[in-house]
């Protein structure tokens, strides 16, 4: 019993804590929720405003600048080979790669003597030949003075005959005179045959003769080429490259020797999409003769060159794709084939275009348009080219209408925002990427610059005009300095 009854004062215990807990519980939930209402009574959420910087829209006629990446070419090279086998008995002085040589300059010969010895017995068989075209047309002669002789003698004989005849009907000769003048015009008549059988024979020896001729001065012809073909010549100026036999070495056949490259007339290839290929032609589909500007970063120096565009190959080739052009360069200086540069061609100029931040634009090609009340709508654009990082769009109907020139995540549709305009006086991106310089740091930079020897002459030219003005471009300056150590 004593068991019982403390078990059942413990459960009444533990039923009232826990009822004490619950009314707790809810008098705490009821005092938060009074103390809410009466804090949010009579204030409305506020909308949050975010600054932008804007630009204003105004159209222009701008050429775009198509951006590509291409490989060097020279436009005359060649593989110098041999035509003639045989060793090698005299080479230029200096032969190897890099050696600059002329037009028509000898580089290398090969042991003449049998080709030299080939020309003196074809020229000794030709002199044969005349001899025996000589021969030839003397016996002609002499078959036709033959047969001229053998006519006399018929027609002497025939003469004879006739007289016999006419004496005969008279009675005053006999029939033996008449059967032996007849059997001589006979024999005079088949003289007569064989001197013309003779004089053809001539006729035919002469013009086998003639073609034996001919057949030599061909061998004579050939002999001498191949003498020439022991010298190998420069068809024109270059430098040599992947030089290979040596003084004394046997050479084959068709083997080559070096390979000369022209340095002075190089070109650049480069592969552009079949969509931009389209403001690159006219209507006929030919190429536009557009200038090109190839570029080159050469421990942080732009070594570059101009030319135009020449034309389009052909075909797209395979595991490629897009369209390929080269474009001949003028003056190429500092710049060899293999190199791979940056290409920018300049098209034809357009109307009704605008050059913007490219990150105005967002992935699906719209723009943020400031209208009433600072609030951004997105409109969407059409762009003609990114150009690093700007992009040119076409204006249309957004004329001198304002649009955000850097897009984030919190600027979208609807979004009220601040506009950061520009002032008309502030400077601009090309006066920030410029620097003065003290006298100290302008002279150290020259004399860096007329010290180092891996520049050309006229990049340290260009370089020089570009420190010694007021205002130095600061991109110059900070890859002078990085070279330096400073």
């Amino acid at each position: 019993m004593r068991f019982l009854y403390r078990s059942l004062i413990g459960l009444a215990l533990a039923a009232i804590t826990l009822a004490l807990l619950v009314m707790a519980a809810m008098t705490l939930r009821d005092a938060i929720t009074a103390r809410n209402a009466d804090r949010g009574a009579g204030r409305p959420a506020q909308e949050r405003v975010f600054a932008a910087r804007v630009i204003r829209l105004q159209p222009a006629r701008i050429s775009p600048v198509l951006t590509a990446y291409g490989e060097i070419r020279a436009r005359d090279q060649i593989d110098l080979r041999a035509a003639e086998s045989g060793r090698i008995v005299e080479l230029i002085p200096g032969f190897g790669d890099g050696l600059r040589v002329e037009r028509d300059a000898l580089i290398a010969r090969i042991d003449p003597e049998p080709a030299r010895t080939a020309l003196e017995l074809a020229r000794a068989d030709l002199r044969q030949a005349e001899a025996e075209l000589s021969e030839a047309e003397n016996a002609l002669q002499l078959a036709r003075d033959d047969l001229a002789a053998a006519e006399d003698q018929l027609r002497l004989r025939r003469q004879a005959l006739d007289r016999v005849r006419g004496i005969s009907g008279r009675g005053l000769n006999t029939a033996t005179d008449l059967e032996a003048a007849e059997l001589a015009a006979s024999n005079a008549t088949q003289a007569v045959v064989s001197r013309r059988q003779a004089l053809a024979a001539a006729e035919a020896r002469l013009d086998q003769a003639r073609i034996m001729l001919d057949r030599r001065r061909l061998q004579v012809a050939e002999a001498e080429r191949r003498l020439r073909d022991t010298e190998i010549r420069a068809p024109f100026s270059g430098i040599l490259g992947e030089t290979g036999p040596s003084l004394g070495a046997l050479v084959a056949q068709n083997e080559v020797i070096a390979r000369l490259i022209d340095t002075d007339r190089l070109e650049v290839a480069f592969r552009v999409s079949a969509a931009a290929l389209q403001g690159l032609t006219d209507p006929d589909g030919e190429i536009l003769p557009l200038p090109v500007i190839a570029e080159l970063d050469v421990s942080g120096m732009r070594l570059g060159a101009t030319g135009r565009l020449a034309r389009l190959d052909p075909s797209v080739g395979e595991a490629a794709a897009g369209r390929l052009l080269i474009a001949e360069l003028d003056a190429a200086r500092g710049l060899l084939p293999g190199d791979f540069v940056t290409v920018r061609v300049e098209e034809p100029a357009r109307d009704d275009l605008a050059l913007v931040p490219a990150r105005a634009l967002d992935a699906d090609g719209t723009v943020l348009v400031v209208g009433d009340q600072d609030r951004l709508t997105e409109v969407p654009v059409v762009l003609v080219r990114r150009q690093g990082d700007d992009a040119l769009i076409r204006v249309g109907d957004l004329a001198g209408r304002e649009i955000v020139a850097e897009r984030t995540a919190l600027l979208g549709e609807g979004i009220r925002i601040r506009p950061l305009r520009q002032e008309p006086d502030a400077p601009d991106a090309s006066d920030a990427a410029m620097i003065e310089l003290t006298p100290e740091r302008r002279s150290a930079l020259i004399a860096f610059v007329e010290r180092d020897g891996d520049m050309t002459e006229e990049t340290r030219s260009r370089i020089l005009s570009a420190l010694r003005a007021t205002r130095v471009p600061r991109e110059i300056v900070e890859r002078l300095e990085s070279r330096m150590g400073g």
